[in-house]
């Protein structure tokens, strides 16, 4: 499974390939699970009433995780892995843990993260 980070989501409804294309494929052969902070992070940008039922659609159609006291975890995992002190914040640290613990491959576009992230736990097109 391949946990999508918010700034593949962004460049996803923007339209941009080659995101689009290879999301909506990842989508229909159910290789996406969706994050609450994640999708948290898009309806806070969202700009107006339909976008936020646009991103709640795509949250509702797809396999998701629950925070379920992963912040506490994630936390303490961020501080003993010095997250902080590499520019990483909590969100990241939490899809950092997510990622690790369950075995997911992480599709970011974040260079903190591709920095600190195994090669093994990142998705790569």
């Amino acid at each position: 499974m391949i946990l999508v980070d918010t700034s593949v989501w962004i460049e996803f409804f923007r339209g941009k390939e080659p995101y689009f294309s290879k999301l909506v494929g990842l989508i229909e052969s159910s290789d996406v699970i969706a994050h609450e902070v994640v999708f948290g992070e898009l309806l806070q940008g969202c700009k107006n009433k339909t976008e936020v039922a646009f991103v709640l659609d795509y949250w509702e159609s797809l396999n998701n995780i629950l925070s379920n006291g992963t912040f506490i975890q994630a936390g303490k995992f961020s501080f003993e892995h010095k997250h902080l002190e590499k520019g990483i914040g909590l969100i990241d640290s939490i899809l950092i843990f997510e990622t690790k613990q369950r075995n997911l491959k992480l599709w970011t576009l974040d260079k903190k993260i591709l920095k600190i992230l195994p090669a093994q736990f990142i998705y790569d097109i």
